[in-house]
């Protein structure tokens, strides 16, 4: 028997969509967090869809995450923001931020934002990839709960820190990175720890920082904060790179929660049972400003034919460009969208404790 099924996508928007609108959330930032989720699931990235659900409204539940905050602009130049999120979810306060950060871009050639007082806002690519749809350079990044270690460190201080940066091309699929600044998201071990497998040894230590394969008890741990955590890219060695990954690390941090005047570091989700204060980093480059986008998107599109049409590896049959896959497994998720049972037994859970019906 599957371990998932397919769902149909307009059923679980209107779904997800009832379950925040409940919470007390508008309608409007409902469904942008609703698409936020959705479009994690689509483009494959489980540990940030719909599973999520529960997080948020037990956030709101607790009073940790209020569903009805607006965000603030405190300081605002031609080419910069400085906006609040006033405790509010991640996801309308970045999708918003955004917007205004393209229209500046547009402008004035370059936008760039800072948000403090928010919460986690899902992947990070989605607010990179909204500069697309503007062909502008878009980047996105964020701080997070600390769950790194640094290189040579017991104690997770860190959070997993993903940077997301969206190119435009003509021919070819965007170039799409979104990726933590750790070897795996938090999520991935929530994954791992759901299906009862294994991690491979790279990913994270023990309490004594040594490498364990049992999620749930680095998850346990980290939360706890009995030692030990992820790992940073590179691993946990200065061999292998790990010194690279936690610098990585660290210059989101610069960017996010320093920049803004908000929390960083181990102060992220520093208090339990009180707002979270993540913070994040939002950016959008007109291309024009630098050279014509044709000739932009063109060369994107030599470059990304290069790699594609190289030589592969023994024992390889193709190569590929990031976001790529990500973008073959959205168009195939178009209608219906594959969910964890498990998963789909959770949200149902919470659509019961609120009253909302799943109609799948």
């Amino acid at each position: 028997m599957a371990d998932f099924t397919k769902v149909k996508v307009s059923d679980l928007e209107k779904f997800v969509t009832e379950c925040f609108e409940k919470s007390g959330m508008s309608n409007e930032d409902s469904k942008i967090t609703t698409d936020v989720l959705i479009e994690s699931d689509k483009r494959g990235i489980a540990s940030h869809g719909v599973a999520r659900l529960k997080r948020y409204t037990d956030g709101i539940k607790n009073g940790i995450m209020i569903p009805d905050a607006d965000y603030e602009i405190i300081k605002e130049t031609p080419n910069t923001l400085v906006i609040t999120g006033n405790d509010g979810l991640g996801q309308p306060v970045s999708y918003k931020t955004m917007k205004l950060v393209i229209e500046k871009a547009k402008k004035n050639n370059i936008g760039f934002a800072t948000v403090r007082n928010s919460n986690h806002y899902g992947i990070a690519g989605y607010y990179s990839m909204m500069a697309l749809q503007e062909n502008l350079l878009g980047i996105s990044t964020t701080n997070s709960f600390p769950l790194v270690v640094p290189t040579f460190g017991k104690d997770a201080l860190l959070g997993t820190n993903p940077i997301s940066v969206a190119a435009p091309t003509s021919k070819e699929r965007p170039f799409v990175v979104d990726m933590a600044t750790s070897t795996v998201p938090r999520g991935k071990l929530e994954v791992y720890d759901r299906r009862g497998k294994p991690i491979p040894e790279a990913w994270a230590t023990d309490s004594k920082g040594h490498p364990t394969t049992d999620p749930g008890l680095v998850l346990k741990n980290v939360k706890e904060k009995l030692g030990g955590g992820l790992l940073p890219v590179g691993g946990v060695v200065e061999e292998t790179g790990g010194h690279k990954g936690y610098g990585m690390a660290m210059i989101v941090e610069i960017f996010t929660g320093i920049l803004s005047g908000g929390a960083f570091g181990p102060n992220v989700y520093g208090i339990p049972n009180t707002p979270a204060n993540v913070c994040h980093f939002f950016g959008a480059i007109n291309i024009e400003a630098f050279i014509s986008l044709d000739e932009f998107t063109k060369s994107m599109d030599s470059i990304i034919r290069a790699l594609l049409d190289s030589k592969k590896a023994e024992g390889q049959d193709r190569i590929y460009i990031h976001g790529e896959k990500e973008f073959i497994l959205a168009d195939q998720q178009q209608e219906y969208v594959k969910l964890f049972n498990r998963v789909i037994e959770n949200i149902k859970e919470v659509g019961e404790s609120l009253g909302v019906e799943a109609n799948f």
